[in-house]
């Protein structure tokens, strides 16, 4: 029993100190994804750094669910690899433990795991991705530092872009400027070229000052034509010379927190229990919406007819019961030919508008719909996370039992291998269940679903010791496959050669 839990401990010991060095090296390479995708709203803003370190708190938080189950992949695969290799795991086999005995205090870790994972995504990754998006777009509305260079134009100003071809950085001078501004369209452009010039910021550093010297302007003057006299009417710009202009520029260097309250309504946001209560009440509404749709439909424009009152039919009724049945074709043969084109013509009118009217009541319900889709998604995504971490375990430590390859080689390859082909599988079915080709629930536990039977297999394989990577395993296979399939060609031959006899 002693000798048992020794190798419990080891085995603890190799396969956590491996999936905290996977773990890590998993988040770096997500992370360094993650940050390309952003790197314009971080350079050349010159943010603090502790605006920067809780980007990334934020974006490691966002890199986990991926990071995780590709790192146990890992871990596994090297964990038993490397036993394999080194012929411990044939000598616990060979002291009467089976592959499921081994692999039971690891199980019973990868579900701890699994736990964790389900309440990281369910309470960490909400408040995360909501400071997360709230910091990227508070940065992508944070103006860049102004930096402008010298013999090239700078266009970090939104709205102008100015050439400057010397600088005297102690003198804080800009010398041969040339300024075009399009703040109100390429159309009504001014340009403007100075001598020298100045750049400086007001007090609360949400404008810019630009200070020129001895120089000239040409304005358009086609959003001026209607205030113009018939005189000028034949001067297509402007022209001005000035020896000193102010330019006051739009330009806010402040770092303006995003609201994220704003967020608070989104689907990434919530937890298990606010995206059920999400769902709810929002499918109340789109039934509740839909039935008064129809209902509109039915009651006032059905085939484009108007429903007679209730008291007009009751009166009617008073009496013998009279059915009056008509001959639409009869009735469109009496009239004359003018009286038949306004008949057509309004029935195809009423026809029009209320393919129009179903159109809007369909793009209104697809809002709830949409809406609907995106909560289930999220709900359905806290749980894959973390039964992809336990499908991934038993893909990864029966692959290591059966190929013996410790390390980081083989491995890695396999991993990359089996996570594209994860990402791969679970991407197709997160897009067709947005785009509601599938439902939700089928969309987003695809990529467990399929890989499920691939990692029972394997783990019977590696716990009937079979040589599954073995080649000559596979060339007996092979020929035994060549012998049965030679075998039925000689006898469908001799068949059809007794057929065409019979029938000769």
């Amino acid at each position: 029993m002693g000798f048992i839990k020794k190798i419990d401990g080891y085995l603890l010991k190799h396969f956590l100190g491996l999936l905290g060095m996977t773990f890590m090296i998993c988040i770096f390479i997500l992370l360094m994804q993650f940050v390309w995708m952003h790197v314009k709203d971080l350079v050349g803003k010159g943010v603090e750094v502790t605006v920067l370190a809780e980007f990334f708190l934020y974006a490691v938080a966002s890199v986990v669910p991926l990071a995780l189950p590709l790192a146990i992949l890992l871990a596994s695969l090297m964990t038993f690899g490397n036993l394999g290799e080194k012929s411990e795991l044939t000598a616990m086999k060979a002291a009467g433990i089976s592959l499921f005995r081994i692999m039971r205090p690891l199980t019973i870790s990868l579900l701890l795991i699994c736990s964790g994972a389900f309440l990281f995504s369910n309470y960490v990754l909400p408040v995360s991705q909501v400071k997360l998006w709230a910091l990227i777009f508070s940065l992508r509305q944070k103006s860049p530092e102004l930096d402008i260079p010298q013999g090239e134009f700078y266009d970090g100003i939104d709205g102008y872009n100015i050439y400057v071809r010397h600088k005297n950085p102690s003198r804080g001078m800009l010398y041969d400027m040339m300024i075009y501004d399009y703040s109100e369209g390429f159309q009504n452009a001014t340009v403007m070229v100075a001598d020298s010039g100045r750049i400086y910021f007001t007090d609360d550093k949400k404008y810019l000052l630009l200070q020129l010297y001895s120089g000239e302007s040409f304005e358009n003057l086609d959003r001026k034509q209607k205030r113009a006299t018939k005189s000028e009417k034949n001067i297509p710009y402007r022209r001005e010379s000035f020896v000193q202009k102010q330019l006051l520029i739009d330009f806010d260097m402040e770092f303006n927190r995003y609201n994220e309250d704003v967020l608070s309504d989104q689907h990434v946001s919530k937890n298990v229990g606010q995206l059920i209560a999400s769902i709810d009440s929002v499918q109340v509404l789109a039934h509740h919406r839909s039935a008064e749709q129809s209902a509109s439909i039915v009651e006032n424009k059905y085939f484009g007819r108007e429903r007679q009152p209730k008291r007009v039919l009751q009166e009617e009724m008073v009496g013998a019961p009279i059915e009056k049945v008509y001959d639409i074709d009869t009735l469109l043969a009496q009239l004359s030919p003018d009286e038949r084109y306004r008949a057509t013509s309004a029935a195809l009118d009423k026809a029009k508008s209320q393919r129009d009217q179903i159109d809007y009541n369909a793009l209104m319900l697809d809002d709830y719909q949409r809406y609907i889709r995106r909560h289930e998604i999220e709900l359905h995504r806290k749980f894959t996370l973390a039964f992809a971490c336990l499908v991934f375990f038993f893909i990864g430590a029966p692959l290591g039992a059966i190929t013996r390859k410790g390390g980081l080689g083989m491995p890695v390859v396999i991993s990359v291998i089996m996570f594209i082909i994860y990402y791969i599988i679970d991407n197709t079915g997160y897009k067709m269940a947005r785009e509601a080709l599938w439902p939700c629930w089928a969309g987003m536990w695809l990529s467990s679903f399929l890989l499920l039977p691939i990692g029972i297999f394997l783990t019977y394989k590696a716990a009937t010791d079979s040589a599954l990577f073995n080649p000559e395993a596979w060339m007996k296979l092979f020929g035994k496959l060549k012998k049965i399939v030679y075998k039925v060609w000689i006898q469908l031959n001799k068949q059809f050669a007794t057929y065409k006899k019979v029938n000769s």
